[in-house]
């Protein structure tokens, strides 16, 4: 690890306790602060961290945004009872042909939200707490030199307590240390847990798949340097666990994130454009069946670009 980053690391590191509420909402003063839950599907859980959200800091957050992800279910319906504001994703900025994953419903609640400070935060996490949100907003309310903060836990699985996050140890973290080592420093890069202001946020591209925590990492630090990066120990975080299928098509689209920034750098020489199909293998009763899927991801430009 580079001595800049082990440095950075005691310096911009903090545990969700060292951000007490009532020192945020002190430290808020004139800021507003938009949280943000994307949502496709997410009935079960959507609600209650809404909920939560607004009985434990209404004090601190001014909005809570739902991005509904053309849910099939009444994801959008649950969340509204619990008193989010919800947009559909599509429905937003219509002159725009729609795209598809995370990153879209991320860069398009950019344009219905008016926090200066934006809370991003995933809307299947099991036992949620407050602290998720409001440890992240610690670093961008104290230090106006901080951009954006990154949570961190452990991942829980199957009771092991350091189960999950197998795509970040097994494609993203590699990728990092190989090609960007100043982000080695952070233990969850994938975190869908993070903050960041408003004034940065709408100066990067955002991917559109799985690959937009690791896009906006990487834009971020090109915009703002390491040191205006800053992480937070939330303690614990559980999610219901994805199939080994389902995230391999998630490690496809992170590499080929780091595939687009890495030409767009001019750290490789590119001779074509990787493929975006993905062949996956299921045993059938005649052998293997495969499953061919698209697992290409899109780019928005930063939001400041776009006209009125």
């Amino acid at each position: 690890m580079l001595p800049e980053v082990r440095g950075w690391l005691g310096r911009r590191t903090s545990t969700a306790g060292d951000w007490p509420l009532r020192d945020l909402v002190a430290a808020k003063g004139d800021s507003t602060v938009s949280v943000v839950l994307p949502a496709r599907d997410e009935r079960e859980t959507v609600g209650e961290i809404v909920g939560i959200i607004l009985r434990d800091l209404g004090a601190l957050v001014d909005e809570v945004v739902v991005i509904d992800s053309r849910s099939t279910d009444d994801t959008a319906r649950v969340a509204a009872r619990a008193g989010a504001t919800v947009h559909a994703q599509d429905e937003i900025l219509p002159r725009l042909k729609p795209l598809d994953g995370k990153g879209e419903a991320l860069w398009k609640s950019l344009a219905v939200t008016s926090g200066d400070v934006l809370v991003f935060a995933d809307a299947d996490i099991r036992n949620f707490r407050a602290s998720l949100v409001a440890g992240v907003l610690g670093p961008l309310l104290a230090d106006p030199t901080i951009v954006y903060a990154k949570g961190c836990y452990d991942r829980p699985l199957n009771g092991a307590p350091d189960g999950g996050g197998r795509v970040t140890e097994l494609v993203a973290r590699p990728l990092i240390n190989l090609h960007w080592p100043q982000l080695a420093g952070f233990v969850q890069p994938l975190a869908g847990e993070y903050a960041g202001r408003r004034s940065a946020l709408e100066r990067v591209p955002f991917l559109t798949g799985y690959g937009v925590e690791l896009g906006l990492l990487i834009d971020l630090l090109e915009l703002a340097g390491l040191d205006a990066f800053a992480q937070v120990d939330l303690g614990s975080r559980e999610h219901a666990p994805q199939s080994t299928e389902a995230l391999g098509g998630m490690a496809a689209q992170i590499m080929l994130a780091a595939w687009s920034r890495l030409d767009r750098q001019g750290k490789i020489a590119a001779l074509g454009e990787p493929s975006v199909r993905l062949a996956q293998f299921r045993r059938g009763q005649e052998g293997y069946d495969v499953r061919t899927r698209d697992v290409g991801i899109g780019e928005r430009p930063p939001m400041l670009t776009l006209d009125e």
